[in-house]
C-alpha cells in the first residue's frame, strides 16, 4: 500500500489484507499513523487501485495498526477475478 501518514508523509509499505470483498478489505501491520477519510493505494499483484480509509485503530497487537478501507467507485477491486 502507498499513502500519507498523519504528517503528511508519503510512504509505501507491505500490509496484510484480510476480510476481502469487491468493495474492501482489512489492512493489518501498518507501522505509520493514518487518518480516517485519507485515500491510499493498494497494489495486488500487478493491479493497483485507490481506496478511502473508513476507521483506523491501534491494535496494541502484533497486527500493528489496522485500517478498513473502502474501494473508490471510479476503481476496479485489484484482488477481483478478471
Amino acid at each position: 500500500m502507498k499513502g500519507m501518514d498523519n504528517n503528511g508523509e508519503s510512504f509505501t509499505q507491505n500490509v496484510v489484507a484480510t476480510g476481502l470483498s469487491n468493495s474492501g478489505a482489512l489492512l493489518s501491520g501498518i507501522t505509520r499513523a493514518m487518518r480516517s477519510g485519507d485515500l491510499l493505494w493498494v497494489q495486488h499483484g500487478d493491479r493497483k487501485s485507490r481506496f478511502k480509509i473508513v476507521w483506523v485503530r491501534n491494535s496494541e497487537t502484533p497486527q500493528l495498526i489496522q485500517a478498513a478501507i473502502h474501494l473508490m467507485k471510479t476503481e476496479s477491486c485489484p484482488w477481483a477475478k478478471v
